[in-house]
C-alpha cells in the first residue's frame, strides 16, 4: 500500500457508500479494514460486492489503518476513536453529537499527536461560519425539519411523551442549544453539533426542531449575526437508506478524504 489507509467503521448506508467508493479506487488512499457489528452479513455483502477488506475489531485498527472514519452508532465513538487517537492517528467523526461530552477525546488527539476531523456532513457553508469566528458572532440559531419517520424513537421524544405518529401538521418538538438537541437526537442531530463546533459554542448555538408531515427532506436552515457578515443558508437534504441520514452525508466524507492528499484545496 502506498496511500493513505482508510479503516471505515461501521457498515450501514454510509460505509458501504464509502468502501465501495475506496474499493473503486480514490488517488492516495487505501481501503485498509472495516468493522461491523454485524460480521456475517457484512462478510456477505463484501464477497456479494467483489470487495477483499478484511473485517478487524475497532481496537485492531490502528495496526490497519492512518485513519479511521466512524460511521457507527454514537455509543460506539469512543472505541473508536480512543485507539487510533492514542497511537497518534486520525479519526473522522460524523457522531458529532458524541463529541461534545467527550472533551478528553480532543485533549487526547492533542497529547498524543492524533487528529479529529469533523466532514461538513448534511450542511452547507460552515467555512463561512468558521471565517465569521474569527471575529464576533452574536448569534447562531438553526431550524431543522424532518419528516416524522426521522425523528422517531429520539431519547429526547421518548422522555418526554412527545408522539410524532400520526401528524397533519408540523410541530415543533425542541427548542433549546446545540448541546441538549445533541444529547436528545444522537441519531439525527449531529449537523448541530457540528455547526456549534465551527462557530460559537454548543451552548449558545440555538436549534429548533419540527417533525413535518409535508416536507420529504431533512432540511436545515441557518441564520448567523456576526460583525463580519449577517448570512442565512439553507439546504434540503435526500435522505438514504436510513431515514435518520442524508445521502450526501457519505458524499461530503468522500469530498473531504479526496481534499486530505490533493494537490489543489478548495475551501478552508
Amino acid at each position: 500500500m502506498t496511500g493513505l489507509r482508510v479503516a471505515i467503521a461501521g457498515l450501514g448506508a454510509i460505509g458501504r457508500t464509502l468502501v465501495r467508493k475506496l474499493h473503486e479506487g480514490i488517488p492516495g488512499l487505501e481501503l485498509a479494514c472495516a468493522a461491523a457489528g454485524n460480521t456475517a452479513k457484512a462478510e456477505a455483502w463484501l464477497k456479494a460486492e467483489n470487495i477483499a477488506c478484511p473485517l478487524v475489531p475497532l481496537e485492531d485498527f490502528p495496526k490497519h489503518a492512518d485513519l479511521a472514519v466512524e460511521c457507527a452508532p454514537a455509543a460506539l465513538l469512543e472505541k473508536i476513536c480512543r485507539p487510533m487517537l492514542e497511537a497518534g492517528k486520525s479519526v473522522m467523526v460524523l457522531s458529532v453529537g458524541a463529541l461534545l461530552p467527550r472533551p478528553e477525546l480532543t485533549d487526547l488527539a492533542k497529547a498524543k499527536g492524533g487528529k479529529i476531523i469533523v466532514p461538513t456532513g448534511a450542511l452547507i457553508g460552515l467555512d463561512a461560519v468558521a471565517a465569521a469566528a474569527e471575529g464576533h458572532i452574536s448569534s447562531v440559531r438553526m431550524t431543522t425539519r424532518k419528516p416524522p419517520i426521522g425523528l422517531r424513537g429520539a431519547p429526547y421524544l421518548e422522555r418526554h411523551g412527545i408522539s410524532v405518529d400520526g401528524l397533519t401538521e408540523a410541530k415543533r418538538v425542541f427548542s433549546g442549544t446545540a448541546r441538549e438537541a445533541a444529547e436528545g437526537f444522537p441519531a439525527n442531530l449531529n449537523v448541530v453539533a457540528a455547526l456549534s463546533l465551527a462557530g460559537i459554542g454548543p451552548d449558545r448555538t440555538m436549534i429548533d426542531i419540527w417533525a413535518d408531515p409535508s416536507v420529504t427532506r431533512n432540511c436545515h436552515s441557518i441564520d448567523v449575526v456576526a460583525d463580519s457578515a449577517n448570512f442565512s443558508m439553507s439546504i434540503e437534504n435526500v435522505p438514504s437508506d436510513n431515514p435518520k441520514t442524508g445521502r450526501i452525508v457519505a458524499l461530503s466524507v468522500l469530498a473531504t478524504l479526496r481534499k486530505l492528499n490533493a494537490p489543489l484545496r478548495v475551501g478552508t
